[in-house]
């Protein structure tokens, strides 16, 4: 299974708004390793950054007047993406201003080129509900080190992301059992493994008389502290044991 997960820096909150993507960075898993197969790109979203985007991401409106625009680069963003399953935090948002640059040069959403979108804000919410499941609260919370996150950064983000991903579906593969034949007898034998322990001789090991002794002694006081009512006590006197002070039964 191939899986990228994505994140993107934006002018502000609302691309119906007339908002744009102006950085992409994606990470590409594979067998949910690492492969490097990475994609960063900045973006000239042919607007200025909202002050408190700005404060957000820390990519000036300077730095991205010679980057390309989205429209330039379409074709090798959806033919990286294409056929994968995205893994994106909060999805919702990446995916509404992807579909709206897409929607700008006439192209379909963008699921129309993956296979599926998984958001880990909603699996995190199921996972820790009530608690604050940000990203850096997740990285906080499964140890993730994201030391390094002075300012948002697609790239940063998507690598982090993608380390909190395999540590929120860690152990899932377990679950993957083939349970078709679970219940016949002849395949319960077959995977059955049987250790063979008849050349071993276990020692038997007894109680010294000493060991016995203080061991009567305890079971005596919890006897008293109970009042005589202690089940086991009743027991062994009906039965004769000798420890019990009770004779034995002819």
């Amino acid at each position: 299974m191939r899986q990228i997960v994505l994140d993107t820096e934006t002018t502000g909150l609302s691309a119906e708004a007339g908002d744009r993507i102006i950085e992409l960075g994606c990470v590409e898993l594979l067998g949910r390793r690492l492969t490097g197969n990475n994609l960063h790109l900045y973006f000239n979203p042919e607007r200025d950054s909202h002050e408190e985007a700005l404060k957000v991401h820390g990519i000036s409106n300077e730095f991205l007047r010679d980057k390309p625009k989205f429209a330039e680069v379409a074709d090798e963003i959806l033919h990286y993406l294409q056929g994968a399953e995205l893994v994106i935090h909060n999805a919702a948002f990446d995916i509404g201003f992807l579909d709206k640059e897409l929607e700008r040069i006439g192209k379909p959403p963008i699921t129309s080129f993956v296979t599926s979108v998984t958001d880990t804000l909603s699996m995190a919410k199921e996972l820790y509900p009530g608690k604050r499941n940000s990203l850096d609260a997740l990285c906080d919370r499964l140890g993730v080190d994201n030391s390094g996150r002075t300012l948002h950064g697609a790239l940063l983000d998507a690598e982090l992301l993608a380390d909190v991903y395999i540590n929120l579906t860690r152990g899932q593969e377990a679950l993957l059992i083939d349970l078709g034949d679970v219940n016949t007898a002849a395949a319960a034998e077959q995977r059955a493994t049987r250790a063979d322990l008849s050349a071993f001789e276990l020692p038997l090991i007894a109680a010294t008389a000493l060991e016995l002794a203080a061991h009567e002694q305890v079971l005596t006081e919890i006897d008293q502290a109970s009042g005589g009512k202690t089940l086991w006590r009743g027991t062994r006197m009906s039965d004769g044991d000798p420890g019990s002070g009770a004779p034995p039964v002819a």
